[in-house]
């Protein structure tokens, strides 16, 4: 469990890097806090298999014809999180699959459980798969709970000197810069990296 944001950004670069020609799937979710309830573990599951099939050669016949028969409901209807469970089960029994869920924190508590219990049993028939999450100390305590053993925390926490070099960093790509006052520049410089090392 990681709290930098910075660093979920790196290690999913480096995976999807690492990817590219190899016979691993990777696949990311980024929570966000403005679309909380558009987010449902349906929803965060469905993202994650369309991006393990999209890196398929050839999509298996089983999960190519369990779309077309939803295709084929009035309307179409879209596969239940079961049957999407089934599937990433099923693809990463087969190759090695890496799951990054980004500010697992923004998930809102009711779909947290059902999203953990999910991906616990994604690791449960596939040994191969790998989740990496990010999200603030709170939800530390579930993770370990559902995913029991499987799991290993570290907590990275940027350091003053951290937040005063990306402050400067973004400072510097301001395209409007003589609309801030050299004052305000130098409270931002100040405040905020004692707010953030207060947290």
């Amino acid at each position: 469990m990681l709290r930098s944001y910075d660093v979920s950004s790196l290690v999913v670069d480096t995976l999807c890097d690492s990817a590219n020609g190899k016979k691993f799937a990777v696949a990311c979710f980024y929570f966000d806090f403005a679309a909380q309830k558009e987010q449902s573990p349906t929803d965060v599951m469905s993202s994650l298999l369309k991006q393990v099939i999209g890196g398929l050669e050839k999509i298996p016949t089983r999960i190519a014809q369990a779309f077309r028969d939803q295709g084929k409901v009035i309307g179409g209807r879209k596969l239940g999180l079961g049957e999407v469970v089934e599937m990433l089960q099923d693809i990463s029994s087969s190759r090695p699959t890496f799951i990054c869920i980004d500010a697992l924190d923004e998930c809102t508590a009711e779909y947290r459980t059902t999203l953990l219990d999910s991906l616990r049993q994604i690791l449960h028939k596939s040994p191969s798969a790998r989740v990496f999450l990010t999200g603030r100390l709170h939800v530390r305590d579930e993770v370990e709970k559902h995913l029991s053993k499987r799991v290993v925390t570290l907590s990275v926490v940027p350091t003053k000197d951290d937040t005063i070099r990306f402050l400067r960093a973004k400072l510097k790509e301001d395209t409007t810069p003589d609309a801030m006052e050299k004052g305000l520049e130098e409270d931002i410089i100040k405040m905020i990296p004692e707010t953030v090392s207060e947290m």
